[in-house]
């Protein structure tokens, strides 16, 4: 047999498994779990530049362009990085285990969930497994999607609302579903493959 059992102890000696997450990172949230739930939860909606410096302060690469509202959650603001004009609308949750990047104009719209990690299913501590999302320019992922761990959505993409996203999204394409699939391509100005 390979593999444990399940009624084996999750390490040699029996104990509980330590957590994935050093001290530091543990005191960190906790802080910026205070600061979100206060200074950047009841910030008044039009205060953007004020929120993207609260995300600044706690490591986050954001631009003073860049858009987050305030019901927007935000697990780790140093995973973060969001261009000019990337928007993360309220209620959406950006579970930043691993680095997010946001691209230039995209929107990330309400309810939508950015899961920057997964675990390890076969594994009986279901060790932590976070995982990277990249999220191109002039995309737009509408309301209440999931995107899954590891996955990259290329420039120009449009993911269709209450769609899950677990693999990568081509360029300038317009897609829906759960799981998602390419529809079509994007009818826009922008997209390479519409020039002259």
């Amino acid at each position: 047999m390979t593999g444990p059992t399940l009624n084996q102890p999750s390490n040699p000696k029996g104990l509980p498994n330590p957590s994935p997450h050093s001290l530091k990172n543990r005191i960190m949230r906790i802080t910026w779990g205070f600061v979100q739930a206060t200074l950047f939860r009841y910030s008044p909606r039009p205060m953007l530049r004020w929120r993207a410096f609260l995300l600044r302060l706690f490591g986050a690469n954001v631009t003073s362009k860049s858009r987050v509202y305030p019901r927007a959650k935000i697990w780790g603001p140093w995973n973060l990085t969001m261009e000019d004009h990337a928007t993360i609308a309220d209620d959406v949750d950006c579970y930043c285990v691993d680095r997010i990047t946001i691209g230039a104009h995209t929107t990330i719209s309400q309810y939508s969930y950015l899961c920057g990690a997964t675990h390890d299913f076969e594994d009986i501590s279901f060790k932590l497994q976070p995982m990277p999302i990249t999220i191109g320019s002039r995309v737009w992922i509408a309301a209440d999607c999931f995107i899954a761990p590891g996955v990259t959505i290329n420039d120009g993409a449009v993911i269709g609302a209450r769609s899950s996203v677990f693999s990568d999204v081509n360029p300038w394409t317009i897609n829906a579903g759960s799981p998602s699939k390419e529809l079509r391509p994007r009818n826009h100005p922008l997209n390479p493959d519409n020039q002259p």
